[in-house]
């Protein structure tokens, strides 16, 4: 019964978070949803504490082993996909606040529901979930550095260290430390071990917790930041067409199996929206245009991601991947 609606879940989870995403416009309309903004950040931390659950500790030492896949992975990411962005970088308007979105969001691998996604694709999820601290630690030291090339001064004006600091603690180092805690713990502690169970069933809902919260914080505020916003999703389109490509170049080239070439295809495809704006809202004068242009990108994804689940199956043969919950 567990795992019944646990593939429920994952099944249905697009579904899921439009869901919550049009929850979160309704409530808006209805009732002050501004102080929800405190919550954004304890709901990105539980998301992320679950998916890093996910991850077995040994799998974890395994996947640092698996050094062809995590040359793609990292070529892909941190190599390829930003100089497609300083391509696509030429068709975004020349407000700062307007391309640092794009570039934030662009720049930094999805590491929480392209697990499930990939999955569903038939790629090698297990080993994909098993880089995904890698993944998130590499973006946060890498984003700055990014973004002072990109943006020269500009970046520099706009970003601080310290949020960079504060995201480390809070969503990368703390969400690991206690999913490394109950893992080690939950074979010690019958308690622990049905956490365990619970905390299994969290990836989609927390996820869509999420959605909802930072959607029900962006919407009251967009106004006029909903014409910069739109004016980016041509180039976000156009991204969510050639990432993958990319990505799928970068794997066969590698000699990756094919459902390893489908995960470096689905990451390189996939973004960090929900991670990536709690740097945004600590960006002086940002609100409301530069949290708008980046859940621009999140809408756009989840509509690529239909696409993604049903054609890449289809391609470089029929290898099913492992079970990202095995």
């Amino acid at each position: 019964m567990t795992a019944s609606l646990r593939e429920t879940l994952e099944i249905w989870q697009v579904a899921i978070y439009f869901a919550a995403m049009l929850c979160a416009v309704g409530a808006s309309l209805v009732f002050s949803t501004a102080g929800m903004a405190s919550l954004v950040e304890p709901a990105l931390a539980l998301m992320l504490f679950v998916t890093f659950l996910q991850v077995p500790l040994v799998d974890l030492g395994k996947a640092l082993l698996r050094v062809r896949f995590l040359g793609a992975l990292t070529a892909a990411n941190f190599v390829a996909i930003p100089l497609l962005v300083l391509a696509l970088l030429q068709f975004v308007p020349v407000d700062p606040i307007v391309r640092l979105g794009v570039l934030m969001v662009l720049l930094t691998p999805c590491i929480d529901y392209v697990v499930t996604f990939s999955h569903i694709g038939r790629a090698d999820a297990r080993l994909l979930l098993a880089s995904t601290p890698m993944l998130l630690l590499l973006q946060m030291l890498c984003l700055p550095i990014y973004l002072r090339v990109f943006l020269g001064e500009e970046a520099a004006r706009l970003m601080q260290i310290g949020p960079f600091l504060h995201a480390f603690l809070w969503l990368i180092a703390m969400p690991l430390s206690l999913a490394a805690l109950v893992q080690f713990g939950e074979k010690r502690s019958q308690l622990l071990s049905h956490l365990k169970t619970g905390f299994d069933h969290l990836p989609v809902p927390s996820t869509a917790l999420v959605l909802f919260l930072v959607f029900a914080v962006v919407v009251p505020q967009m106004g006029l930041a909903l014409p910069s916003a739109t004016n980016v999703i041509p180039v976000y389109i156009a991204f969510a067409i050639v990432a993958p490509a990319i990505g799928w170049g970068i794997g066969r080239v590698a000699g990756l199996t094919v459902p390893g070439v489908r995960a470096i295809a689905f990451s390189s495809a996939t973004r960090n929206s929900l991670v990536i704006l709690p740097l945004a809202f600590a960006v002086p004068g940002a609100m409301p245009l530069l949290p708008a242009v980046i859940v621009a990108q999140t809408v756009v994804e989840l509509v690529a991601s239909l696409v993604y689940m049903k054609v890449m199956p289809k391609l470089g043969g029929v290898e099913i991947a492992t079970s990202p919950q095995a």
